[in-house]
C-alpha cells in the first residue's frame, strides 16, 4: 500500500480523458505540486497523460498540454484516471485495454469522478467497493451490478481507489501525502489552499453542499437532506417539518431567511435539477425521468421545466447533444 510512511519518491501517471472537470483535475494533480513546494524536496513527481499524446480539451473548453501519450507498458506507483463528461463515448476499447495493462504495472490505480466509471468497464472494481460523483451513484449502480456502490466521498478498496468530485479528489490526495509525509506535510499543503479537510471518507456526498448553511442551523440542513432522500416520491412540507422537529411556520421562515425562497419552492426546485441532469447528461426517457424526480406524468414535468429553464424538456436535450 501506498499509504505508508515513506521517503521514496511517489511517480504518478494521470490519464487525463476528453470533456475532464478541470477542477477535479486540478484537486488532483496540484497537492503533488504544493507537497513538493513546502517540502523543499521532490516527494512526488508525475506525468499527465492523454490517450493519444495530444492535448486534452476539458469541459468548461479549456485544453490541457500534456506530457505525452499514456505508455501503459511503464511502471508507476500510481495510475489515476481523470474523467466526467461523455465518458461511454470516450472509454474505447482501446482505452480500457490499456488502463489495464496500466493497471497491473502500478501499485495502485484510481479514478477520480467518471473515472470511476472507465475502472468499471475495465473489469478492475468488481466485487470492491467503489463510488463516484453523486450525480451518477444511482446509474453507477445500475450499470455496474457486480460493484458494491457507496455513497462515500473518497474510498480504497485494495489496489484500487475511486473519488467523487473534485473537493473529494482533493481529500484523497491529502490523505496520501498525510499517510507519506505526515500530519504537517498535509496541513501545508491544505493551508496553501486555505482548505478546511473537515469531511471523513465515509462522508456521504450531499446534492446540496450547505456549506456554513448547514453549521448555523441544523433544522434547515436537516430539512434539505429530508428533500434530497425523497425527490422520486415528494413530502408534504408539514411531513418535513414534523421529521426535523418544527412547525410548518417556523421552516417556511428559516428558508425565507436563509435561502431566501419557500420550502415548496426550493423542493421543487431540487426536482428540476435533478431532472435536468438526467435529461442532459443520459438516454433516459422523459417518462424514467418523471418517475425519478417525482413527478406525476411527463406534462406535469413538462410544465414545471419550462417554467423553471424557459424550454422543455426536449429542447435541453438537443442542446446538450449539439
Amino acid at each position: 500500500m501506498l499509504f505508508l510512511p515513506s521517503d521514496q519518491p511517489l511517480r504518478a501517471t494521470i490519464l487525463v480523458l476528453p470533456d475532464a472537470s478541470l477542477m477535479s483535475l486540478a484537486a488532483t494533480l496540484d497537492p503533488l505540486r504544493a507537497a513538493n513546494r513546502t517540502a523543499g524536496a521532490q516527494p512526488y513527481r508525475w506525468s499527465v497523460v492523454s490517450a493519444d499524446g495530444r492535448p486534452v480539451t476539458t469541459s468548461c473548453g479549456l485544453p490541457v498540454q500534456v506530457d505525452g501519450a499514456f505508455q501503459p507498458q511503464h511502471d508507476c506507483d500510481l495510475l489515476i484516471v481523470v474523467a466526467a463528461f461523455n465518458v461511454m463515448r470516450h472509454a474505447t476499447p482501446a482505452i480500457l485495454s490499456a488502463v489495464r495493462q496500466g493497471a497491473r504495472r502500478a501499485r495502485l490505480t484510481g479514478g477520480v469522478e467518471a473515472g470511476s466509471w472507465v475502472l468499471a468497464m475495465a473489469g478492475l472494481l468488481d466485487r470492491r467497493k467503489a463510488t463516484t460523483h453523486w450525480e451518477d451513484l444511482e446509474d453507477f449502480a445500475a450499470r455496474f451490478p457486480q460493484v458494491r456502490v457507496i455513497p462515500d466521498r473518497w474510498v480504497v478498496d485494495g489496489p484500487v481507489f475511486t473519488t467523487g468530485g473534485a473537493a473529494p479528489a482533493l481529500d484523497f490526495m491529502l490523505a496520501l501525502i498525510r499517510a507519506r509525509q505526515g500530519f504537517g506535510a498535509a496541513l501545508n499543503v491544505a493551508s496553501l489552499y486555505v482548505y478546511e479537510e473537515v469531511r471523513l471518507p465515509s462522508d456521504a456526498q450531499p446534492l446540496v453542499s450547505l456549506g456554513r448553511a448547514g453549521r448555523l442551523e441544523q433544522r434547515l440542513a436537516t430539512a434539505i437532506r429530508i428533500m434530497e432522500e425523497h425527490l422520486d416520491s415528494p413530502l408534504p412540507i408539514a411531513a418535513i417539518a414534523e421529521r426535523v422537529g418544527c412547525s410548518t411556520r417556523t421552516l417556511e421562515g428559516l428558508f425565507r431567511e436563509i435561502v431566501e425562497t419557500s420550502p415548496a419552492a426550493y423542493y421543487q426546485s431540487l426536482r428540476l435539477q435533478a431532472a435536468r441532469r438526467l435529461i442532459t447528461d443520459t438516454d433516459l426517457g422523459m417518462a424514467d425521468v418523471a418517475v425519478r424526480t417525482g413527478f406525476a406524468s411527463i406534462a406535469s414535468l413538462s410544465r414545471a421545466f419550462r417554467r423553471r429553464f424557459g424550454h422543455p424538456p426536449s429542447a435541453a436535450r438537443r442542446s446538450s447533444r449539439g
